[in-house]
């Protein structure tokens, strides 16, 4: 039984294609990403030849270099030189990347388990997949001004997020490797809703849920006037992005393995110096 998608496939492509012209003047959270998956990646002490970048939007993760890139949208696909493809209906073979870098993307994946898994058979053994993403925490000011300006039957604007725990849990679902998620903060501060609104449009976030509604104009200036209303003494409005990055390996036999069960040979009580009753 096939799961209902969370996500309008055809007005997320659409929301993509409507940002690439002008994607370079609201790419800063994406920018913050790429720049903690690189700090990430030159941690790693070796080379990786067979890249995917999934989720590509202009191409700008390793420029310079001939790699895979794909994107849902056809317009950053055909910009960078790269494939159309969704992120959990990807059309590569099992074992063709030795690294796959994925940003801004996978927090609007219809089947975000099944892409996970699709990522780690793409990888050859010991191949490592780098994410980042929007997560739990974030737009907490839009949220708040939104809640005001519908009252008490709010509809669905901002789509479910998912937390630092739970992207762990879906790595080790997935089947990865020394699975690790943690997560950074970015907070940025706007005149008014329509900034927000403008750059949630530029990077290709604006909402694509499945049976979305249009604000009406008189909800809209509620939301306008109840977001100003939590302006800070300079009168700029603080927004945060929380930034859920993901760190997993495609099993491998040379990998550090969990100690066997019973294998112990002192036992706790020894360990901590407990005397015998």
């Amino acid at each position: 039984m096939s799961v209902p998608d969370i996500f309008d496939r055809a007005a997320r492509r659409q929301h993509r294609d409507r940002a690439a012209p002008g994607f370079a003047g609201h790419d800063f959270v994406r920018a913050v990403m790429l720049d903690g998956i690189q700090e990430r990646l030159d941690s790693v002490k070796r080379s990786f030849a067979d890249v995917l970048d999934l989720g590509c939007f202009d191409g700008s993760f390793m420029p310079d270099r001939a790699i895979t890139r794909c994107d849902a949208g056809p317009r950053f696909a055909a910009a960078a030189g790269g494939i159309v493809a969704e992120e959990d209906a990807l059309p590569f073979a099992e074992a063709s990347f030795d690294l796959i870098v994925s940003a801004g993307v996978l927090d609007s994946v219809n089947d975000l388990p099944g892409a996970l898994i699709q990522a780690r058979r793409a990888l050859r053994p010991d191949g490592l997949f780098l994410a980042a993403f929007v997560g739990a925490g974030s737009l907490t000011t839009l949220r708040a001004a939104l809640r005001v300006a519908e009252g008490d039957r709010p509809a669905a604007r901002l789509h479910p997020q998912i937390d630092v725990r739970s992207a762990g849990d879906l790595l080790m679902r997935a089947g990865f490797a020394l699975p690790v998620a943690d997560s950074e903060t970015l907070n940025v501060r706007y005149g008014d809703l329509g900034g927000l609104l403008r750059d949630l449009r530029g990077m290709g976030a604006s909402n694509a849920m499945v049976g979305r509604r249009p604000l009406r104009r008189d909800t809209l200036a509620r939301a306008y006037q109840a977001f100003a209303d939590l302006a800070d003494t300079d009168g700029r409005v603080p927004e945060r992005f929380e930034i859920i990055f993901m760190t997993g390996w495609a099993p491998a036999p040379s990998q550090p393995q969990p100690a066997r069960r019973g294998s112990a040979t002192a036992s706790l009580a020894a360990a901590l110096k407990i005397p015998d009753a």
